[in-house]
């Protein structure tokens, strides 16, 4: 039936409780989600069931529902309210380079605090009030540039996608390193450096073996190693700005 079609949160009210004598307080969505996104945090997102954060409230899980109907809500709810954490300035600065570089910078920061992050952004269509914040900063820094809104939007997206990418990458060491018990260093030294060197002496892997005895990244820091990937993605964009510019000047 077209009345049970699932409704999207940006377009529920948010429930108003009344108040009186006898009555038990009510909740909001900030303060139902900002459990969730706590609980998760800690234990993964998996963790953050409605019956999990009424425990931590103090309720039943059922009278959670009225606030937040389906999981998907919650979802959509933990991602933007992750990505309100990102602080940037009202508008673009005029340098293009520049702001990207901190909207990339300030990307990479939430998704560390909340390792969950990354994979619920990814997985699902999100357009809430906040995301769609981040992403309109990112289309104003390349706005004016001589780009159509396909181009701009494709370059935000790509942007978007090596920053997830890293953070992923960035995270699975970590985790790797919680399992193991060896800091990064340690595990490329001890564990995996003895069949590194057993690669690199068979000579059967000429460029990886170049890669590991001479690449300047492979001992950088992980924000270091991000900063590097991040030049080499503005580059792309740089020179996409460059022939759009050259292109539109022979039309003209």
């Amino acid at each position: 039936m077209a009345g049970d079609e699932p409704v999207s949160i940006w377009l529920r009210p948010e429930r108003q409780e009344r108040s009186g004598p006898g009555r038990r307080p009510g909740f909001s969505r900030e303060q139902i989600t900002r459990t969730a996104v706590q609980i998760a945090d800690t234990g993964g997102v998996d963790a953050a069931t409605m019956r999990r954060i009424a425990y931590e409230l103090g309720t039943g899980a059922m009278s959670l529902y009225r606030y937040v109907p389906r999981r998907d809500d919650l979802y959509d709810l933990m991602i933007d309210l992750a990505m309100s954490e990102i602080e940037l300035p009202a508008g673009p600065s005029g340098d293009w380079r520049s702001d990207l570089t901190l909207l990339a910078g300030q990307i990479r920061a939430a998704g560390l605090r909340h390792p969950w992050l990354v994979a619920l952004l990814t997985s699902r269509p999100n357009l809430g009030p906040h995301l769609l914040r981040v992403h309109e900063f990112g289309l104003s820094a390349l706005d004016g540039l001589g780009l159509d809104i396909d181009d701009m939007t494709g370059l935000v997206g790509i942007l978007g996608d090596y920053v997830h990418s890293a953070i992923r990458r960035e995270i699975s060491w970590l985790e790797e390193a919680g399992r193991s018990g060896l800091d990064p260093e340690r595990w490329k030294r001890d564990y995996i450096g003895p069949y590194v060197r057993q690669v690199v002496e068979s000579g059967a892997f000429p460029l990886f073996s170049r890669t590991m005895l001479d690449s300047r990244t492979a001992h950088l820091t992980p924000g270091e190693r991000f900063g590097h990937g991040l030049d080499r993605v503005l580059d792309a964009i740089a020179a996409l700005i460059t022939s759009s510019r050259s292109s539109r000047s022979q039309e003209g």
